[in-house]
């Protein structure tokens, strides 16, 4: 008898639901647990991709003291400003924010995502039943392309609940920096919406091959829906949305944090964006999101082997339109 073809199911069944993500801003769902006090993650806006020469540092590559080309992506990062300090404490088995302290003489463009505290009204606390200690942040868009309405979201402090809650009223209303949460070498956890793609069929969303041409009905179709019994449709490949879902990618590596914009900037501009105006860094291979799409880097949470930081000789400012 001849050998039947095996292959891996067309799809995994762990991205499920495969819907649109519910905010443009990605969720950190978990910090990772560190001993000293520090902020644990920072945000940018996606720039585009260029390449960078770097010379070979690894120990078991045959093209090691050669020079290679890496993939690298343009993250601008404007400054973020801290908000407010969130306090939680136990609820069953998960947490509740029950006291807030908030910022004065706050960017009048964040009142366009939060109503103005005109009371300047906060919530009183009681320090025992603190249990986390959190920042509310903004972005500051219009350093970088022009746009007008801030993202805000949380960020995870690190360290004992005393020294978080120290460091949170430290920051309170003052500018939180790259550099202060990463150094060049870093490696980061990213965490962003992926690019949209809209309603697409089976063959596009899942790999599912084109049939005959003189197969029944469709070609590029599902040759089969399910077993009759159970539920059907659910484990099989069918048309619906593809993209716009949130996505976390574990241990990229930052290869450089600079200030001077000139340079990694291209000639004529990165294409749908522009110049870069801010700091920057640059990630090594690709990052989730489309162009001037807020990302997310997060201290790793399992910390991959060190590598060691490769010199870079060239970035290429070749135009990209």
């Amino acid at each position: 008898m001849p050998k039947k073809n095996n292959h891996p199911r067309r799809g995994s069944l762990q991205y499920r639901p495969r819907k649109r993500a519910k905010s443009i801003v990605a969720r950190v769902r978990n910090w990772p647990s560190v001993n000293d006090a520090k902020v644990l993650g920072f945000a940018g806006y996606k720039v585009g991709m260029t390449h960078v020469i770097v010379q070979d540092t690894r120990a078991n590559s045959r093209a090691k003291g050669g020079d290679v080309s890496v993939p690298v992506t343009v993250v601008e990062c404007p400054p973020l400003r801290v908000v407010s300090v969130l306090l939680y404490k136990k609820f069953y088995h998960s947490l509740r924010c029950f006291g807030q302290i908030n910022a004065k003489n706050l960017d009048k463009s964040l009142f366009r995502v939060l109503p103005p505290n005109k009371k300047n009204q906060q919530k009183s606390y009681d320090e025992k039943d603190v249990v986390d200690v959190r920042i509310l942040v903004h972005t500051q868009p219009r350093r970088a392309f022009g746009k007008k309405t801030p993202e805000v979201f949380e960020l995870g402090l690190g360290g004992k609940v005393e020294d978080k809650l120290k460091l949170a009223k430290d920051l309170l209303g003052k500018e939180i920096n790259v550099k202060d949460v990463f150094k060049q070498g870093d490696f980061a956890d990213v965490f962003a919406v992926t690019k949209g793609k809209g309603f697409q069929g089976p063959v596009k969303r899942f790999g599912v091959m084109i049939r005959q041409h003189k197969s029944e009905k469709a070609i590029r179709n599902p040759g089969s829906l399910g077993p009759w019994h159970g539920n059907r449709p659910w484990t099989v490949p069918h048309a619906g949305q593809q993209g716009f879902h949130q996505r976390a990618e574990q241990n990229k590596q930052i290869l450089l944090i600079g200030d001077d914009p000139k340079k990694i900037n291209v000639k004529g501009g990165f294409l749908r964006y522009g110049f870069v105006k801010n700091p920057y860094i640059l990630v090594k291979g690709s990052v989730s999101g489309a162009v001037k799409r807020l990302v997310t880097f997060v201290l790793p949470k399992r910390v991959s082997k060190f590598e060691e930081v490769p010199p870079i000789a060239y970035v290429s400012l070749a135009s990209k339109q």
